[in-house]
């Protein structure tokens, strides 16, 4: 019987299995940030313990760095003492750090790709729930709590079950003015947030194939939102055009060998799988949230539904449209916004910058919408401003800041007003999720920013 390309990387790290426990797995890559290390690294001080193998674990302050005069002291005093405590942990422990003012500091997800850190066949993992991003270049990557963080500074390994195995396959071709984040916001609102529990999904189709490796990792960054263990899309040409040059990519014929193995890195006809669901590209919109989790998701034309139409509560349906000021059966388009977000992990790549400047060229946003854009890393930041880009957001009344975590959680200085709506190219929309008594409405870069032009909820294919 063939094998999924979840079960063929599983199967190679697995260092001891035995039934009825969970299995002792390998991890080849470890990122920490300053948010869920610091109880780790004084567990190993209090036991004594060092880092087994502080060449493989990667450091990066984003959640709570501020996305303006970095160069200065953070003023929130919690924010501070997390990063000033990585920082030192960082130095006893041995471990690489890009912290602020580094030229590699950038969000988790974002570096890890753009180093060349994240690889095909590899088993990744990091204290933060959106580490399925790095699937995308066919790893097997997901988030793990706080004592898993030490488990993994201390022995390079974890105790983990398998996941079950689901496939999600999407064909045909997108409609103009949809993106990925359209795609993932369609899958999780027609399965719910719960749908994916206990699975890790790879998603394939001529849909996924079609899109960039940035716009991959949108897809894979949000599997989490569906209750998934992680995502993944198998490698190709594109992954190792991708790849190819980057600090940590293998070189010369290391890099040869290595594409030879990733080539093999795709699952067999007769596999078996758990769940398999199937979606044509041709039935997604531009899509919104209307609720307080992202499986309250709607395409942008359509009307709130009058009863919850995933499995959960009506009196939780109910509670997240009080919070949210919606109605039952209310369209949103037209809607007045005060805030809009473009960054996170899930949305703050070159890519996004650019697929919003070609749009909001020679616009402006309306005069009382506030707008963030918060690149994912120095990099990317550099690089839109080698293109112009922050020439082009000036003139249309954008903010181009520094890379950060920023309204993404309300951890740091940029938080969304109590009683405003954002909306944001994040990945949540939980409750305070951008700030107290916050309201957001996920969305794709290209609505977001048709919203900050219109200063209310648009139909971005009426403006295209």
């Amino acid at each position: 019987m063939g094998k999924t390309i979840i079960d063929k990387i599983w199967d190679k790290h697995v260092v001891r299995s035995q039934e009825g426990y969970p299995d002792v797995l390998y991890i080849d890559t470890h990122f920490i940030h300053e948010v869920t290390s610091p109880q780790a690294f004084a567990g190993l001080r209090k036991r004594g313990i060092p880092v087994f193998r502080p060449h493989r674990t990667f450091a990066t302050a984003d959640h709570n760095v501020p996305t303006k005069n970095q160069h200065l002291p953070i003023k929130e005093a919690l924010s501070r003492h997390q990063v000033e405590t990585l920082i030192q942990n960082c130095k006893d422990f041995g471990i690489q750090l890009y912290g602020l003012g580094h030229p590699n500091q950038g969000i988790v997800h974002v570096i890890g790709p753009e180093l060349g850190i994240t690889q095909p066949g590899t088993t990744i993992v990091c204290g933060d729930s959106h580490t399925s991003t790095h699937g995308a270049l066919g790893a097997i990557a997901f988030g793990i709590g706080t004592s898993q963080v030490e488990q993994v500074l201390a022995t390079q390994t974890m105790l983990v079950y398998r996941p079950k195995r689901m496939k999600i396959e999407i064909n045909g071709s997108l409609q103009k003015g949809v993106t990925s984040k359209d795609v993932i916001l369609y899958i999780i609102s027609q399965i719910s947030a719960g749908g994916a529990t206990g699975y890790f999904v790879e998603y394939t189709g001529s849909t996924i194939h079609s899109l960039s490796m940035e716009a991959r990792m949108t897809i894979c960054n949000m599997s989490i939102e569906m209750g998934a263990r992680g995502g993944l899309i198998a490698p190709d040409e594109k992954t190792f055009e991708y790849l190819k040059g980057r600090d940590f990519a293998p070189k010369g014929d290391a890099w040869e060998k290595a594409v030879d193995e990733w080539r093999q890195l795709r699952s067999d006809p007769d596999a078996q799988w758990d769940k398999v669901l199937t979606f044509r590209a041709e039935e997604i919109e531009p899509m919104i949230t209307y609720g307080t989790n992202p499986g309250m998701g709607m395409g942008i034309s359509q009307a709130i539904p009058e009863n919850e139409v995933v499995p959960t509560s009506q009196e939780s349906f109910d509670k997240a449209l009080r919070y949210m000021g919606f109605q039952k059966g209310e369209k949103l388009l037209g809607k007045p916004i005060d805030y809009v977000f473009i960054g996170s992990c899930t949305n703050a790549r070159i890519e996004d910058l650019r697929m919003v400047a070609h749009f909001v060229k020679g616009k402006k946003k309306a005069p009382h919408v506030n707008v963030w854009i918060i690149p994912g890393s120095k990099r990317v930041e550099a690089q839109a401003r080698q293109e112009g880009l922050d020439k082009i957001f000036e003139e249309a009344g954008f903010e181009l800041r520094e890379p950060g975590c920023s309204a993404c959680l309300g951890m740091n200085e940029d938080k969304v007003p109590p009683g405003k709506y954002c909306v944001s190219t994040s990945n949540r929309n939980f409750e305070g999720r951008q700030g107290p008594n916050a309201r957001t409405i996920l969305a794709s870069p290209l609505t977001a920013a048709a919203a900050a032009i219109t200063g209310v909820i648009t139909d971005v294919r009426t403006m295209l």
